[in-house]
Order: structure tokens, then C-alpha cells, then sequence
């Protein structure tokens, strides 16, 4: 059985500075995913959930099938990388969540997203 320790999950963030209008007080994001397959059998990414915080402690839960709308097989000691985004109303705030994955036996399993940190680049010391 697979073990959510097989897959590793790894984040690069950016703040999208060009992205919303100067008069807007909202903050755009990027980030990019990338899933690493690291157990003895091919994997498929069925679905995701994330809890998304700003910096006033507000949340918003998105959850949902695959991912940038797919659901990609990765085969063992293979990767899979996306980019998508969030809009925060605050500079700063964090992601974390889980992807649900099934294996070739069928069996369903959670790997966690560990928490990240989306921050305007100029407030990153």
C-alpha cells in the first residue's frame, strides 16, 4: 500500500505584482506544483482541497477533481507540474491542503500540501 510519505509535493510561489489593476486592493499569486511519485506503482491525482488563509486570519476552502482541470496518471519516479493561482485581499497569507490520489490496486490515499506562504516580494525578508 502506498503511504502518503511516497509522494513528495513541492511549491515555488510569486507574487503576480502586474496581474490586478493599481486601484484594486486585492494581491495575485502564482504558484507552481510539482508532484513527485516516488512509490513502486503508477498514481493518479483524482482530486484536491486547499485552505487558503490571508493575513487577517479570513479563509476560503477550495476543493474539487484533478487539478488546472486534469487529472494526471504519474508513474512511479515520475513528476507532474502545474501553475495556477490564488487572490488574496491582503499581502501576505498562506495555502496548505491535501490531494486524494488512487493507486493501481484501487486503493484511495492523501498526500498533505505542507503549508506555504504567498507574500508580496518586497515584505520577504
Amino acid at each position: 500500500m502506498i503511504q502518503a510519505s511516497d509522494i513528495s509535493i513541492k511549491v515555488q510561489t510569486q507574487f503576480l505584482e502586474d496581474h490586478l489593476p493599481q486601484s484594486d486592493a486585492k494581491y495575485a499569486f502564482a504558484y507552481r506544483i510539482t508532484i513527485t511519485n516516488n512509490s513502486p506503482q503508477q498514481v493518479q491525482l483524482l482530486r484536491r482541497y486547499w485552505l487558503i488563509t490571508d493575513g487577517n486570519g479570513e479563509t476560503d476552502q477550495v476543493s474539487g477533481d484533478g487539478v488546472i482541470g486534469q487529472q494526471p496518471h504519474i508513474d512511479v519516479g515520475q513528476s507532474y507540474q502545474y501553475t495556477s493561482g490564488a487572490i488574496l485581499d491582503t499581502p501576505v497569507g498562506t495555502m496548505q491542503g491535501h490531494y486524494e490520489f488512487i493507486d493501481a490496486q484501487g486503493q484511495v490515499f492523501r498526500a498533505p500540501i505542507p503549508v506555504f506562504r504567498l507574500a508580496v516580494s518586497h515584505l520577504v525578508n
